[in-house]
Parts: structure tokens; sequence; C-alpha cells
């Protein structure tokens, strides 16, 4: 393993400007696509392509040709060259894998349904009633959606995880029809844990198709896949772009981008435990893993122990690559001013280990999910605590909110009045229906006046 070369960063004396070059970094506007990616653009479509042009080029096809282009760019870029038959995994393939998985797997998977359940079972919301004067009834109802799409990243390498932390979540929201989709093998094979993982969560719709492709299709519908109301789960650039290119249509969780993680740690740290924790993140490649701290000997500390930690791991390589393209070691001057470097960069993830975490959280307005103590590792939150592990990246937990079993929900209102309650409110609304010049809806209050 070579020499590690992270970005060391001293802010005592200013602001960080390497939280905002790594912001761009990993944005789309940034260099996030692979040399290998970029050349099979060139092979699938005859030119070097934005990410963006490749996104729309495919999304247009499919919603102009359906299952036709959605077979052509299964075989052209997963070189999965399956039948419109072959793309729906078949139960009896879910069957199997569920008999063939390790029963160990499947005793944590139902442990960890059963926490993610309890969390999001929780925090549902219910309808709500009011009576605020007599003769009126307000209500805020919550209706569960039909029918979502889940995106679940990888193909022979597909998440177990990302099944549970957006399949759970609509299940006790009341979702009656969930498609999973994922990228195929050249062999249309699958994981056999994720396909036991769908079948032990009563999962019976997978297809053999990723990327802005598949997107497209739960987005616009074919023969092949029937369209869905709202599209979940995590990918790469090109399906991230295609959930956006897709919003309007339909519902999407976020425009998500690579994986981050901010660490705050102060003297009480241990050095193993940070590098632990900024090299799982590393690991997604592309991923942000940033420590920030006001104690110089702990950075020395945890620089070396992600030297030693890394020859430890299989993807020590890429986790490498990752570490040092998009990786930061930053002193600052003390707590706050750690506080107000993480409120800017607005982290996906935010581990704090200090000695009072609490004190560093009250002043933090801006994470996607916190993780406090030294005995909390974010990978707590990717595989099992409760709370969905996706998550809003590049800065937009500033306004958005993390997937919930409240994401599938869509809310409408009941408003019913009697006539004495419309005899005392309705010179009110015909007053300002005049003042806006809409005499027709004053018109439909005063013809009920009694």
């Amino acid at each position: 393993m070579s020499d590690l070369q992270i970005q060391r960063v001293d802010a005592r004396q200013g602001s960080a400007e390497i939280l905002q070059e790594l912001r761009l970094k990993l944005s789309p506007q940034g260099d996030v696509v692979s040399p290998r990616g970029r050349a099979l653009t060139e092979e699938v479509f005859g030119a070097a392509l934005t990410p963006v042009e490749v996104v729309t080029t495919i999304c247009q096809d499919v919603r102009e040709t359906g299952t036709e282009a959605l077979l052509k760019y299964n075989k052209a870029l997963d070189k999965a060259d399956l039948s419109k038959e072959q793309l729906r995994v078949p139960l009896s393939e879910l069957e199997e894998a569920h008999s063939a998985a390790d029963p160990a797997l499947l005793d944590s998977v139902r442990r960890i349904r059963g926490n993610v359940a309890e969390f999001q079972q929780a925090i549902l919301h219910s309808d709500v009633t009011i009576e605020p004067r007599p003769g009126v009834t307000l209500t805020q109802r919550y209706l569960p959606l039909n029918r979502i799409g889940v995106c679940v990243p990888g193909g022979a390498a597909a998440y177990p995880s990302t099944v549970l932390m957006t399949a759970v979540p609509a299940q006790v929201a009341g979702v009656k029809e969930i498609a999973i989709v994922a990228p195929p093998t050249k062999f249309g094979a699958y994981n056999v844990d994720m396909l036991a993982t769908c079948h032990e969560l009563g999962l019976r719709e997978v297809y053999r198709v990723g990327g802005a492709q598949a997107v497209a299709a739960m987005a616009y519908g074919c023969d092949a896949i029937p369209a869905v109301n709202k599209i979940v789960g995590p990918g790469n650039l090109f399906v991230a772009l295609a959930k956006k290119e897709a919003y309007g249509v339909v519902d999407i969780d976020s425009f998500a981008g690579p994986s981050e993680v901010i660490v705050i740690a102060d003297e009480t740290a241990r050095a193993d435990f940070v590098a632990a924790d900024l090299l799982a993140q590393a690991e997604h490649s592309p991923g942000s893993a940033i420590l920030i701290t006001w104690d110089e000997k702990l950075i020395d500390a945890v620089e070396n122990e992600l030297v030693r930690q890394l020859d430890l791991l299989t993807r020590n390589q890429l986790t490498l690559d990752s570490l040092e393209s998009f990786g930061a070691l930053i002193l600052v001057r003390d707590q706050a001013h750690a506080c107000e470097l993480t409120d800017q960069f607005a982290p996906e993830h935010l581990h704090i280990e200090t000695r009072n975490p609490r004190e560093e959280i009250a002043r933090i307005r801006n994470s996607g999910a916190a993780f406090l103590g030294h005995h909390t590792p974010v990978a707590l939150g990717d595989y099992a605590a409760g709370p969905s592990h996706v998550l809003p990246t590049g800065g937009t937990c500033t306004w958005a909110a993390g997937l919930c079993s409240n994401s599938f929900l869509r809310s409408g209102s009941v408003t019913e009045f009697d006539s004495a309650a419309l005899n005392q409110i309705g010179p009110d609304v015909v007053r300002l229906a005049n003042k806006e010049g809409l005499t027709a809806h004053a018109r439909s209050v005063t013809i009920r006046e009694s």
C-alpha cells in the first residue's frame, strides 16, 4: 500500500476553503465519473457526452420506445442481454435464494427489520382533526402512496441494507406495491443475499435493470415495468440525474450525490476509532471523509492509524484513492469553530466523538444524520439502528430531510362547515374575493347565505 497523501488543513486563522473545494468535486459539476465510465459513454453513444447529456438521451429513449430502449441500454451499459420476460426475477428464484441463504443473515435481517419498523412506526404521521368553532370541522389526513420504486445499487454486490432502509419504511407507511430495481451482471444473475432479503420482507417484484434506464422506466412506465408514484434509493451520478429528470412526473426522495461524513473529535477521542470511521465512509469511493478537531496531536495519530488500517481492508486501493481525492484532516481553533465549519458544509453524516457530544450537536443545525459518542459508529445507522440511511447529500440537508415512513405519505385537507358557520365567516370571504375581482367566488358564498 502506498503512503497516504491526505490533505491536512490548518484553518485556525481563517475559514477552510477546502470544504467548498471538496463539495464542488463531489457535485454533479465535479469529475466523479471514472475513466472506465467515460470510455463506456463514448462506446455506447459514439461521443464524449456529459453525464447530463447521457441521462437526457436515455430518459427520452425510454419515454418514447419503452421496453425496447430498456433492453437496449441493459445490454449496452450493463452487458446483460436479457429478454423482456427475463427482466423480472421469478418467484421461484426468490424462494431458492431465501432457502439457500445463511440462517444467521436472515436472523439479522429480521432483527433489523424490527428496529427499522419500530422507529418508523413511532414517527409516522396520523390524521389530525380539530373543531375550532361550532359547525366547523377541519382535518388533515395522510394516505400512503399506492406504488413506489426502489433503486438498489450494485448487481453482483447489491446491498441488502438498502432494501431494508427503503422498503421497510414504505411498508410501515402502508404502501401496497413496491418495485425493486438493481443492475444485473452480464449473465443476469444477482446477489442471492439481496434476493433472500427481498423474499424475507415480502417483496416479490424485483427487476434485473439499473441505472438511468431503470429510473426512466419506473417514471414513465412501460409494458415490462408499470409506472410508480415515487422513486427512492441511492445510486451513482447517472441514477441521481435520472431521478432529477423524472421529478415532476413522479416524486423522488432526493437528488443525492456521493456519500460524506464529518467527524468532530477532541482529545478524548480514540485515534483508531476515528480512523475507522473515516475509512468506512471513504470505502464508498467516491466518498468524502473529513476530520475536524482542535487537537493537533489527534490529527497526527489519526493519520498514522489511517495508514495502518488501510492495509486491513479488502477495498484498500479504492479507499486510499477516495481519501486522497475527497478526504481532509482539518485543525480548527476550538469547539465553536468546529461547529461553525460543520454547519457550513452541512454533511450527510455527522459523527461527534467528544467528551460531551450533546454540547456540539446543540450548536449544529445542518446534518442529515448525527451520531453521538465514541460507541455510535455511522455504520449503525447504515445498517441497523432504525432511521433510514437514505439521506440528503451535497449540503442539501439545510432544507431537505432523510427518507422515512412519512416520505411515503401524501396529505390532504378535509373541510366541513354547517350553515351557521358559513354565515359567520362568509362576509370575510366575500369581501376579499370582491377586492380581488373574483365575483364568482363571492357569489358562491352569498348564494348560500340564509
